[in-house]
C-alpha cells in the first residue's frame, strides 16, 4: 500500500471584486488536476518555476488548504474533505517545514513552549516534565543542545532555526514530511548540513518526503521521482535520473538549460532555453499553457490542452510531440 496517493487534486482560489457587494469574477487555478503517489521511506520531489503551484500542493496535501476537488489517500484513508475533529488523528501523520523559519516560528514563544505544544496537544506525553524529557532528546537529534530549551527563535542562527523546524515537525513521528525548500534561505555550507540531517531523519522515522525546490540539482540528489509543474498542472513526471539525464517536455529542458553550470569551461547549450515569462494563472493560455512560450509548438497545441502519455511504466509527459 503506498503512503500516499493524490488523485485529480484541484485548488482554486476565487477571486472577489466589489466593495459592499461582493462577486466572483474569476478563479485562480493555483493546482489543477494533479496526480501522484509517495512510497514510504521515499522522496518526491517538485519543481517549477515560481507562481506553478508547488506550494500549494503541499499545503492542500496536509490540508492547510481545503482542495476544490480530488482525493488526498493517506494510508488507504481519503482526508480531502475530512472535519477538523475527523482529521486530528491524521495531524501527527503529516507535517511540514517551511522555506523561512523565521515566518513559521513564534517569535513569542520559547524553543520549550514550542515544542512541547504538539505533544501535550497530541496526548503524546502528559505533562511538562515529559515535554521536557522528550525535547531535551529531539534537539540532540536536529545538532542542538538541550539547554537551547529557554531560548527564543531571534537568539539562533538561520541553519539553527531551520533544525527548530525540522525538530517540530518530527516531534510526532509523522510518516509523510512536506519539505517546501527548506533550505533556499540558508547558506551552502549550512544548506549541507540540513540535507544531511533530513536523510539521517528519514531512515530512522521511515517517512515520505515531497521535496519542493528550484535547486535542481539539489532535487536530483534527494529525490526518487520528480514531477515537473507548469501553471498548476504536472507536465512530465519520471524517476530521478530518467527525467534528468533523457528530458522530453520542451519546458523541462528549458528548466535544465537554465540551471548553473558548475564549470567555468563548459559552454552552457541554449538550444533548448525559451524566452517570455510564465501567463496569468487567472487568464492562462487556450489549449497547452505553455505554447506561447514553446518553439515546437503546433496548431493543435493552441486548441486542446494535451493528454498525459505514458511512454513506459514509469515516464510520463503531457506533450503533443509524443502522442
Amino acid at each position: 500500500m503506498k503512503l500516499l496517493r493524490v488523485e485529480n487534486l484541484k485548488k482554486y482560489f476565487p477571486v472577489r471584486q466589489g466593495f459592499f457587494v461582493q462577486k466572483i469574477v474569476a478563479y485562480i487555478k493555483a493546482v489543477d488536476d494533479v496526480s501522484f503517489e509517495v512510497e514510504r521511506g521515499k522522496t518526491f520531489g517538485l519543481v517549477g518555476e515560481s507562481g506553478c503551484g508547488k506550494t500549494t500542493v503541499g499545503k492542500t496535501i496536509i490540508r492547510l488548504f481545503d482542495p476544490t476537488s480530488g482525493k488526498i489517500v493517506l494510508e488507504g484513508k481519503d482526508i480531502a474533505n475530512l472535519k477538523p475533529s475527523e482529521l486530528k488523528p491524521y495531524r501527527t501523520k503529516l507535517q511540514i517545514v517551511f522555506q523561512d523559519p523565521m515566518s513559521s516560528l513564534n517569535p513569542r514563544m520559547t524553543v520549550g513552549q514550542m515544542l512541547s505544544e504538539p505533544l501535550l496537544f497530541h496526548g503524546i506525553v502528559k505533562t511538562r516534565e515529559e515535554a521536557n524529557k522528550v525535547i531535551a532528546e529531539l534537539l540532540k537529534e536536529v545538532g542542538l543542545k538541550p539547554h537551547h530549551i529557554d531560548r527564543y527563535p531571534h537568539q539562533f542562527s538561520g541553519g539553527q532555526r531551520q533544525r527548530l523546524a525540522i525538530a517540530r515537525a518530527i516531534s510526532v513521528r509523522p510518516h509523510l514530511i512536506v519539505l517546501d525548500e527548506p533550505t533556499s534561505a540558508l547558506d551552502v555550507s549550512v544548506q549541507a548540513q540540513i540535507i544531511n540531517l533530513l536523510q539521517r531523519l528519514q531512515e530512522e522515522l521511515n517517512a515520505g518526503y515531497i521535496f519542493i525546490s528550484h535547486d535542481l540539482p539539489l532535487v536530483r540528489y534527494m529525490s526518487d521521482e520528480v514531477a515537473v509543474m507548469y501553471l498548476g498542472k504536472i507536465v512530465e513526471k519520471a524517476p530521478r535520473d530518467e527525467l534528468f539525464d533523457h528530458p522530453l517536455h520542451p519546458y523541462t529542458k528549458a528548466l535544465l538549460a537554465a540551471a548553473p553550470v558548475p564549470d567555468p569551461k563548459k559552454k552552457r547549450d541554449r538550444k533548448n532555453l525559451i524566452g517570455g515569462q510564465v501567463p496569468s494563472p487567472i487568464n492562462r493560455p487556450s489549449g497547452c499553457f505553455f505554447h506561447p512560450r514553446c518553439k515546437f509548438r503546433m496548431p493543435i497545441c493552441e486548441r486542446e490542452y494535451p493528454p498525459t502519455f505514458a511512454l513506459d511504466s514509469s515516464h510520463e509527459v503531457a506533450c503533443y510531440l509524443y502522442r
